[in-house]
């Protein structure tokens, strides 16, 4: 989007993480306010009509009804946290959510380049993204225990990181598909 720039690109305007998107990750999209290939975004119009606040929390009129339902649908990357992570800001500060963000970034990444068949790379950003870092971490090192003591095929390491990834969520009520939108026709 035109003249829309931001300093933090990794995580959004609205409240996503955008250093856990396959479309950032694939290098379609620079994150939001990032320069060109943004997408138009009612978002970041508002944003700047409202002198440019860099997320929408810091607005006088957050949450607006740009908020209702926000999280019912995904889009390429999960919507169900954003008002979460916006609470967890404003709960331990920009800096440390910054930081677990950049580290939860560097997991995704040794996930996908080392435990990705070629069919995982939504699954291993969904499951970071929608876990605590203690649990993707937890999980992270479960995973190279387990693959390290035999001689596996990516494969083999792929479905092992899979299911120690859905197990975990399906102990912490955690949906590790992305919501989408059905057509009504």
């Amino acid at each position: 989007m035109k003249n829309f720039n931001r300093t933090n690109i990794l995580f959004s305007l609205c409240g996503l993480n955008c250093g856990l998107c396959l479309m950032h990750l694939d290098n379609y999209c620079p994150g939001c306010g990032g320069g060109e290939g943004n997408q138009s975004c009612t978002i970041a119009r508002c944003s700047q009509k409202h002198d440019g606040i860099e997320y929408c929390f810091l607005c006088e009129e957050y949450p607006c009804e740009k908020y209702d339902g926000i999280d019912l649908f995904d889009s390429f990357i999960t919507h169900r946290n954003q008002l979460k992570d916006f609470e967890k800001v404003k709960k331990i500060g920009m800096d440390l959510y910054q930081s677990e963000l950049e580290e939860k970034i560097e997991i995704l990444k040794l996930l996908l380049e080392n435990y990705n068949d070629g069919r995982r790379k939504s699954f291993f950003c969904l499951a970071v993204n929608l876990m605590e870092l203690k649990d993707v971490k937890s999980v992270v090192e479960q995973i190279v225990t387990e693959t390290e003591i035999n001689d596996l095929t990516i494969k083999e390491k792929a479905t092992i990181a899979a299911n120690l990834f859905s197990n975990l969520a399906l102990k912490r009520n955690v949906v590790l598909k992305l919501n989408k939108k059905t057509n009504t026709k």
